[in-house]
């Protein structure tokens, strides 16, 4: 009995070591790669909680690119980012080793199909990611589509500047958020939703204040817009 308390005892302990031994990579983080003989900056916004990894990076030619699919393992972070480059979206994946002191991180990254790579360091910075006030939660709010309300909730995570989460309410429920962010007062985003047979990309962008966010969407070509004020609930 005593063995097999033991053994069970070491397995709880072996289960824990990846969350403790996992690196620290939260905060900012600067470098700086070469493209075509030319140094091209990047910044790295990072927030870990539970081995995830959330943030953005600044410095490609869309920019901020959120980070998708972050996770850290150990000393390990990997993640993806979309970005546009003469007409074209890229998917850049990323992999990181943090250093033993932890003040840089060794990335290597390029586009998913291995058609071009590239690899630089990024050292930490006492830079703080732009941010706003905390609007995670849910959100209600209506509109008014052609003399009816249609009622819109609003899930929404926000850290390190970047938002994450669904719309539901709309003809495509739950809609995900793409490109969230978060500036002083403002959030922006834009989700995908179908309407009678067509796929339209609504843009989104609120001004928040004091328990309320003041919603003004659209359809991306501008051929048709709304306005509601969602409330934060439960």
């Amino acid at each position: 009995m005593k063995n097999l308390l033991r053994m069970v005892g070491l397995a709880a302990f072996m289960a824990l070591l990846p969350a403790a031994n996992a690196a620290d990579a939260s905060g900012t983080w600067k470098g700086a790669f070469d493209f075509q003989g030319s140094s091209v900056p990047l910044t790295f916004h990072f927030t870990i909680a539970n081995g995830a990894v959330t943030g953005t990076v600044e410095g490609l030619p869309t920019t901020p690119a959120e980070v998708h699919e972050g996770k850290v393992d150990g000393a390990t972070v990997s993640f993806w980012v979309n970005t546009d480059y003469q007409g074209q979206t890229y998917k850049l994946v990323f992999k990181g080793t943090v250093s033993t002191a932890g003040d840089q991180i060794a990335f290597t990254f390029g586009t998913d199909d291995g058609s071009w790579s590239a690899q630089m360091t990024a050292s930490k910075s006492a830079e703080t990611a732009p941010a706003g006030p905390d609007i995670s939660g849910t959100w209600k709010g209506s509109f008014d589509f052609q003399g009816s309300s249609v009622p819109l909730t609003f899930h929404l995570t926000s850290a390190a500047g970047v938002v994450t989460g669904t719309v539901e309410g709309l003809p495509t429920t739950p809609a995900e958020i793409h490109e969230g962010k978060l500036d002083s007062d403002t959030v922006t985003f834009w989700v995908n939703t179908d309407y009678q047979g067509q796929t339209y990309k609504l843009v989104y962008k609120g001004k928040i204040s004091a328990g309320q966010i003041v919603f003004n969407f659209e359809t991306d070509d501008g051929s048709w817009g709304a306005e509601l004020t969602a409330t934060k609930g439960t």
